[in-house]
């Protein structure tokens, strides 16, 4: 879940002074939260805990189809192989998350510090301080 779902107020404070058109999110993390939504059903039995893995699952259906989505394109495929080409040792998932920022000459915006600063040239905002 993005500090956004979750109603950090920093977040949400920070994004209301930000163009709605300006701001992202990467299809990778789309994919991660789906991937969950869908482990959670899975593991669901029957009753509250059933009700509520499919809460979950259309509550975030609803937030990915009401902000932006950064596609992961051909450049951003260029970016990865150079990530990789670089040795930058971070997990696979965030790696591409970067390589879609790189790609589209973006600002992260992201707590990780201790893994996107090992990504050379990814710029990085902290909103939560």
């Amino acid at each position: 879940m993005t500090f956004q779902q979750a109603g950090r107020e920093p977040i949400l404070r920070r994004l209301a002074a930000v163009p709605a058109e300006a701001v992202y999110t990467t299809v990778i993390t789309l994919r991660e939260q789906m991937r969950g939504r869908l482990a959670n059903l899975d593991r669901a039995q029957e009753g509250p805990a059933l009700v509520r893995a499919y809460e979950q699952l259309q509550a975030t259906l609803l937030y990915f189809c009401r902000v932006n989505v950064l596609p992961f394109t051909a450049a951003a495929a260029v970016s990865l192989a150079d990530l990789r080409k670089q040795k930058v040792r971070i997990s696979t998932q965030d790696l591409r998350i970067a390589a879609i920022v790189l790609s589209v000459n973006g600002i992260l915006v992201t707590s990780n510090r201790r893994d996107f600063d090992q990504v050379p040239g990814l710029i990085i905002e902290d909103w939560n301080q």
